[in-house]
């Protein structure tokens, strides 16, 4: 069976699986960078705020090593970790309010390059066999790479772009932003 544009047509339980899936998709498109920059912040505020109360974070030691260890000892943990704590509580906060975005994604992005050191500073207790087999801890900062990915997908949008589900529009936006460039 073909329609009237001589492409073979969808058997009507195909066309309704094909109609709810371009609905999903749709739906992913509209709100799933919001999600993403929401759920994002709420890391950051959850984590930030434990950082506040000395003893409850697990990050808590290896960062203030960490942060130790780059200012050559002069600031110290009961410093270091408020410190940490409010700069993580304002990403979270920026980016659960979607304003100032640059400014958030820029703390953001300088956060999440501290985070790699103890990597290279403490590998005895990032990894079990390194560079290869990482422990807790080093899991827990190797993840970073998903909300790094995470904040250059919400960072696309902080001029206002948007996500673009359909396949023909998507062609015809890269083939006007080609001629920008």
């Amino acid at each position: 069976m073909t329609d009237n544009t001589g492409r073979r047509a969808l058997h009507p339980l195909a066309a309704r699986i094909n109609h709810l899936d371009l609905e999903i998709v749709g739906w992913f498109g509209r709100h799933g960078i919001t999600l993403l920059r929401l759920s994002i912040g709420l890391i950051f505020l959850w984590f930030g705020v434990l950082k506040f109360f000395p003893g409850v974070s697990t990050a808590e030691g290896l960062a203030t090593r960490t942060i130790s260890v780059l200012t050559f000892g002069v600031v110290p943990a009961n410093v270091s970790l408020p410190v940490l704590a409010a700069w993580e509580c304002l990403i979270g906060l920026g980016l659960l309010s979607g304003r100032f975005l640059r400014a958030t994604l820029f703390l953001l992005f300088a956060q999440m390059a501290g985070t790699f050191l103890p990597l290279l500073f403490f590998p005895a207790e990032t990894f079990k066999i390194f560079p290869f087999v990482p422990t807790l801890e080093g899991q827990y900062i190797i993840k970073n790479f998903v909300i790094i990915s995470a904040a250059l997908v919400v960072g696309s949008t902080a001029r206002g772009g948007r996500l673009i589900t359909d396949r023909k529009a998507a062609r015809v936006a890269e083939e006007i932003q080609a001629h920008r460039s």
